[in-house]
């Protein structure tokens, strides 16, 4: 497997940002807010935001000293505050490595040692299998389908929720 680390954003990650993040394939899976195309304008309010908080829970997926991917913890307020989203992508020349399975780990991980939670949630698009099956890999267990409740670029899709909770979480 290639080596990476994660790390936090900084400016100079901006240039690999719109290089990789620029891609369909990676936008048809992600918000409406990680825009296609991926300008400089968006890497420079993704690094700005990212860059903020304490502790850090937005990270540079790192290779070679270049940000390839980001993959972070958002926690909830309120009513969910024992609840928070992990969110991820991976540039494409690095699918199928192994690469965002080890890093949604060290998330987890990150989200239980660090924060006071009980759940850490995702919420990837029904067509989003290789997503659905990395989240499964790490021991995430479906909890609900949301049938069409999404739009993405005119289409409908269904939206489903995995979720790890504290006491299933091997340290």
């Amino acid at each position: 497997m290639t080596q990476y680390k994660l790390r936090p954003w900084k400016t100079a990650d901006l240039d690999s940002l719109v290089k990789y993040a620029n891609n369909w394939e990676i936008a048809k899976n992600m918000t409406d807010g990680f825009p296609h195309p991926y300008t400089r304008q968006a890497g420079e309010r993704f690094i700005e935001k990212a860059s903020q908080g304490s502790p850090i829970t937005i990270f540079a997926i790192d290779i070679a000293g270049e940000a390839v991917g980001g993959i972070g913890i958002h926690p909830q307020t309120d009513i969910h505050r024992q609840n928070a989203e992990l969110g991820y992508w991976l540039a494409e020349p690095f699918w199928g490595q192994g690469i965002i399975s080890k890093a949604i780990g060290e998330m987890v991980d990150f989200a239980f040692s660090t924060l006071n939670i009980n759940r850490v949630f995702a919420r990837p698009f029904g067509t989003n299998v290789a997503s659905q099956k990395v989240l499964e890999k790490n021991g995430f267990t479906l909890e609900g389908r949301f049938v069409e409740v999404l739009i993405k670029n005119g289409e409908l899709n269904n939206e489903l929720v995995y979720a790890i909770r504290r006491k299933h979480w091997k340290k």
